[in-house]
């Protein structure tokens, strides 16, 4: 059933710390792909993709930046499929650039979907690929298919999709605190930033559930004591003063009925202290089992849940502002990485009507980590199970695949097979370099010719500080490059704190609060006007930048209240314009105005 999306939304409770914490170390990006049994036909896949977001409208969506939260808002753009050249999980969200928050690649027989976190979970990723696949076998073979069966329930409609989970089962309940013990660290030499290692293993599902229920446990269970010994393999006898501890990330779809695509998990900590010539695999996989039979059971999920919400709606931390609260949520970030030494993702079954299985091969799923991460899912008698790593050493993976064949479990080892990703030209940030490496050696020959040949004199000082102010600006210029608008505001900013700071240090004449405010202002109210029109920028692009312009363009006129200003009619003229300004936006864009500072102030 469909409807039309709403304009924009609140970032669910699981997605709010993603634009805080990602980067090229991890980019919160996870990739879940699907291997046909014949090549990928890119015009056909467009086509599937085409059908798929009639299906799934809420994934046209970009991030945006509010004042004290992150948002997501609906876009015009289409996704394009691609023929996949750039390493696996790269990055997707970028500041400042409103680009989608998932791509859709193809390599040989292989359909990949990447997608960054604050956009769904493992869950709704997984919905997304499943339909995707679909739409493109009907596409290739639709002479061979005499009925389409559809993969999700048609009666589910965009407002079940866009639905929040975690603010519709929030219940409040006391507050519970639980010391956490400082995990064991994998240590060992990292590898280049926006790279890491990618190990995949396939087993026979029926040969794990055979093992599994011999031991009388489940697959998880299993998995997550194999994950946890071979660890300790790697570990000194100095190193088992720590336990070795694994996230576990947790569908709460089932715990709570939720037809959401949106992020919907939370996740429990199973871990196991070691001591060598005394732990052995039955002690391991005993403990494990109680951990999750005691904390996998709906009170002691929703009391994590609660918990989450419960900071999330902490009054102080909703108005602070999104910087200051980007600082805070990235120092707990790190705090948290403490607490865990690996993390294991186990995506189940993907399962597939049958008219549809023939064609396929198999799935599969990895995500970018800063640590070591072991993602998993089963389709017909195959789990492939995928290992991605920002180590070097890759001995954990080997121990775990090494632990299941003595087990008795074969394991076929998948060679990687990516292309060879093209080689990014980062032009800017090589000509930022030698800039600034030139500005260095012209302040550093000013200061030599200062000392040696007129040391009476500071005139180094002001040539120091003019170098440093273009320099400056230059910065901000690239940094902020992808928005002009927030280029515009950041540079006024930028050159008026630069002009007090030199008025104030000559003697202060008054000329940067007379003359240069109101006249930067001016040129970057007409700035902006140039590059709405050039840019051809929509009403909810501009709008809060020309709130902020015009709000800015009155402060002059305090300054002239104050008495502080000795000459006073560009003030004047400059507070006037930014009125009439802001008058035009209220009586003529009064709908897009409130709305954007809705979506800016929500808190």
């Amino acid at each position: 059933m469909n409807a039309k999306t709403a304009r924009w939304r609140k970032l669910d409770n699981a997605a709010k710390i993603f634009p805080a914490t990602s980067g090229r170390i991890d980019t919160r990006v996870f990739r879940f792909s699907c291997e046909l049994n014949e090549a990928i036909v890119g015009t056909l896949l467009q086509t599937a993709l085409d059908k798929t977001m009639k299906v799934f409208p809420i994934f046209c969506s970009v991030m945006r930046k509010g004042f004290f939260w992150y948002y997501l808002e609906k876009s015009r753009q289409r996704p394009q499929a691609e023929v996949e050249s750039r390493p696996p999980c790269s990055s997707i969200y970028i500041p400042d650039q409103k680009s989608l928050l998932f791509k859709v690649t193809y390599y040989k027989s292989r359909i990949n979907f990447e997608v960054y976190h604050a956009l769904t979970d493992g869950t709704g990723a997984m919905q997304f690929l499943k339909e995707l696949v679909k739409n493109y076998i009907m596409e290739a073979h639709s002479e061979e298919i005499e009925e389409e069966i559809p993969i999700l329930d048609e009666t589910i409609t965009i407002h079940d999709k866009e639905d929040d989970s975690f603010a519709k089962y929030y219940t409040k309940t006391e507050k519970r605190k639980k010391k956490k013990i400082r995990s064991f660290q994998i240590k060992g030499m990292h590898t280049e930033p926006g790279q890491f290692q990618i190990m995949e293993g396939a087993v026979s599902v029926k040969e794990l559930l055979q093992k599994s229920r011999k031991y009388g446990v489940s697959v998880s269970v299993f998995l997550t004591s194999i994950f946890l010994c071979a660890i300790h393999q790697e570990m000194s006898r100095w190193d088992e003063r720590h336990p070795v501890v694994l996230m576990v990330p947790v569908n709460l779809r089932k715990y709570f009925p939720s037809e959401s695509m949106l992020n919907f998990f939370s996740w429990i900590e199973p871990g196991y202290r070691f001591e060598s010539g005394v732990s052995c695999f039955e002690d391991v996989l005993e403990q494990v089992r109680v951990y999750f039979e005691e904390e996998l059971t709906k009170e002691k999920i929703t009391n994590r849940m609660n918990e989450l919400i419960r900071l999330e709606r902490n009054p102080f931390l909703r108005i602070t502002p999104l910087e200051l609260k980007n600082i805070c949520l990235q120092a707990g970030a790190r705090l948290a990485k403490k607490n865990v030494t690996a993390i294991l993702s186990n995506m189940g079954v993907v399962d597939m009507p049958e008219v549809y299985r023939k064609y396929i091969r198999e799935f599969h799923v990895f995500t970018s980590t800063p640590k070591i991460e072991m993602c998993m899912c089963s389709f017909e008698d195959r789990m492939v199970m995928s290992f991605t790593s920002r180590f070097e050493n890759i001995n954990i993976q080997r121990n775990f695949f090494q632990i299941l064949e003595s087990e008795g479990i074969a394991v076929s080892i998948k060679e990687p097979d990516y292309p060879k990703p093209e080689k990014p030209v980062y032009q800017e940030q090589q000509f930022f370099k030698w800039f600034s490496f030139l500005c260095i050696v012209a302040v550093a020959i000013g200061v030599m010719a200062n000392v040696i040949l007129t040391p009476d004199l500071n005139w180094s000082l002001i040539m120091a500080g003019g170098g440093f102010s273009i320099w400056l600006t230059l910065a901000i210029g690239i940094y902020k490059r992808r928005n002009l608008l927030k280029n515009a505001m950041w540079q006024l900013l930028l050159i008026t704190v630069g002009s007090i700071i030199w008025d104030i240090s000559t003697g202060w004449h008054g000329w940067s609060v007379d003359y240069v405010f109101p006249g930067i202002t001016l040129l970057t109210n007409i700035f902006m006007v140039i590059i709405t029109r050039v840019q051809r920028l929509e009403v909810k692009e501009y709008m809060i930048y020309y709130i902020m312009i015009s709000l800015v363009g009155l402060i002059p006129v305090l300054l002239l209240l104050m008495n502080v200003l000795t000459v006073t009619y560009p003030s004047v003229i400059m507070g006037g314009i930014s009125f009439l300004f802001l008058i035009t936006l209220i009586i003529f864009k009064r709908k897009a105005f409130m709305m954007e500072l809705y979506k800016k102030m929500h808190i």
